[in-house]
């Protein structure tokens, strides 16, 4: 798994602590790049704001939150599968949000999968091992071309 980059765009700093302490603990040795905001994860994909004149590591694997400040997930996962350079990454909702509207959505605009964010923190951290371990060690990500 190495130099395999995930993109947590998350704005909540216990959903944030959860997420990396989770992987950690499931002994997924990648770095996690988070961003707090949907104009956060923008400037990573595409080298702007904070993150311009740096180089550019796609990351192998996107979780993104839907209910974010600036611009939300949904307007989020348009932008990347509108640009031919992040269009084929894998994105994961992983979100709190049970709207059935939210989940059509996330998939008419591309998302990969769709998982809500279990309450219970024993269920928060097994969700994410079991993201992690599958998105990042069983799934056969898309060439580049």
């Amino acid at each position: 798994m190495d130099n395999k980059v995930i993109l947590l765009v998350e704005d909540n700093p216990r959903d944030e602590a959860l997420t990396l302490r989770a992987l950690k603990k499931s002994a997924i040795v990648n770095d996690v790049i988070v961003a707090h905001d949907g104009v956060e994860a923008l400037d990573y994909f595409f080298g702007t704001g904070k993150f311009a004149g740096e180089p550019q590591v796609m990351p192998q694997l996107v979780l993104l939150d839907l209910k974010l400040p600036k611009v939300d997930g949904l307007q989020v996962l348009r932008k990347i599968r509108e640009n031919e350079a992040t269009s084929r990454l894998p994105v994961v909702v992983f979100t709190s949000s049970s709207e059935e509207e939210d989940m059509i959505k996330s998939y008419d605009l591309g998302a990969n999968s769709y998982v809500r964010k279990p309450v219970e923190s024993e269920q928060f951290a097994e969700a994410t091992k079991q993201l992690g371990l599958y998105w990042l060690l069983l799934n056969e990500p898309a060439p580049n071309e």
